[in-house]
């Protein structure tokens, strides 16, 4: 399926209403990000089914987001255009995430676009959001880690009427993953050792979220929420953020979240995951130290290609096997105190042991290396161009081994 995002885009706000008022027009902005992505994944075991995943790919996402009507009930409406064009790839190197291809031939397409537009009212301090949506919530984040931007259809009110608490209550019906132009009904991740099996149901159009995060103070936050993809799981999120001050250009962040995922009469999904990441910032530099811990029946539970709310999520790795017990050490460095605004560094190692390999194949373990720099322009001519490029490499006893690269170039234009 094609289409042609900038021309569309153009003639729906040719046909909007009249009754766009001052407000509709003046408070509205557009902007173009052109993300150009080189990826390499290289699959170093003996007998993989394929040697390596390597493609290159420059993408178009052009954003306009409107202001509101004036009134008691404020209307307005939002788009996102994408477009991808294949720069390189061939049959035997397909399935990085940036090109749909070919199941039969595996050829990548030579492009792919789409068009996605929100409906979205205002009333008081909350606002409610129908059509094409990016939710980033506990129970489900849109992962935005290629191409394109994985969306989702669906209806999402945001509640702000009580001082110092968020409100979200929605339902998502279908999903349109990063590399795809496709709206496909919802699934869950079931890979690697998670133990998870799905009875009579492979995929879902429902999934319901509810929940709210109250900021205490500044510094201290606690959230609460709910995501239930039917048929298939439950899951119940705790989460309390904390910044303590020490001096000044010091402190410590305490993250930790609790997350108790059931199954919905479709699947054995039993699990119960903790988290915790500390990280200690002194001038341009944070060390970080993480736990996460799996029990119950199963691994982790979430919807297929989104990023799930976990500490050891990382650039390869999940860590969240059954049973699994993960750790993280990570050092992160902005050397805008050394006059270099706009560059940074990020380096990690994780650790994971004590997966059940199932049928009686004992424990497993896994390790992965994260190293990421990044610089992006800060004024000129040239303001708002990125670089960035990302080394990662994963080894388990059980899995893959991967050794990845990845090299992205963005700009974004503000039109208006």
């Amino acid at each position: 399926m094609k289409n042609l995002p900038v021309r569309a885009l153009v003639s729906s706000f040719a046909c909007l209403p009249l009754f766009a008022h001052a407000d509709f027009i003046a408070d509205s902005k557009a902007n173009l990000e052109l993300r150009n992505f080189y990826f390499n994944r290289d699959y170093r075991q003996s007998g993989a089914a394929q040697s390596k995943s390597e493609e290159w790919a420059q993408g178009f996402l052009l954003r306009f987001e409107s202001g509101y009507t004036e009134g008691t009930v404020g209307v307005g409406v939002d788009a996102l255009g994408l477009l991808g064009i294949k720069l390189d790839s061939s049959p035997d190197r397909t399935g990085s995430g940036l090109l749909p291809y070919s199941a039969s031939d595996k050829r990548a397409a030579d492009d792919y676009s789409s068009l996605g537009l929100t409906a979205k009212l205002r009333a008081s301090k909350s606002t409610l959001k129908v059509g094409t949506l990016l939710p980033k919530l506990p129970v489900v984040q849109y992962n935005d880690t290629r191409l394109a931007p994985q969306t989702f259809q669906g209806g999402l009110a945001e509640i702000n009427e009580i001082d110092g608490l968020t409100g979200q209550l929605g339902q998502l019906r279908q999903v349109k993953q990063r590399d795809s132009t496709n709206e496909e009904d919802l699934s869950m991740t079931r890979g690697n050792k998670r133990n998870i099996v799905l009875g009579s149901h492979t995929s879902s159009d429902r999934f319901n979220l509810a929940g709210g995060t109250y900021r205490w103070t500044d510094n201290l936050s606690t959230s609460y929420h709910y995501g239930g993809l039917e048929n298939f799981y439950r899951q119940h999120y705790l989460s309390v953020v904390h910044t303590l001050p020490i001096t000044e250009g010091q402190s410590l962040k305490s993250d930790i979240r609790w997350a108790r995922s059931t199954d919905d009469g479709g699947s054995n999904v039993d699990n119960r995951a903790l988290n915790a990441l500390f990280t200690y910032r002194i001038g341009g530099s944070g060390f970080g130290v993480g736990y996460q811990r799996m029990s119950g029946d199963t691994g982790f539970a979430y919807l297929s290609g989104t990023d799930p709310y976990l500490t050891n999520f990382v650039q390869i790795g999940d860590f969240a096997n059954k049973d699994e017990r993960s750790w993280q050490a990570r050092y992160d460095y902005d050397f805008a105190g050394l006059g270099l605004p706009g560059l940074t560094f990020m380096t990690r190692y994780l650790q994971g042991d004590h997966i059940d390999l199932l049928n009686g194949q004992g424990r497993g373990k896994e390790w992965e290396r994260d190293t990421d720099i990044g610089y992006v322009v800060q004024n000129g001519p040239f303001k708002n161009l990125g670089f960035k490029v990302r080394n990662g490499a994963f080894r388990s006893d059980f899995g893959n081994d991967i050794d990845e690269t990845r090299v992205i170039v963005s700009y974004q234009m503000p039109l208006w």
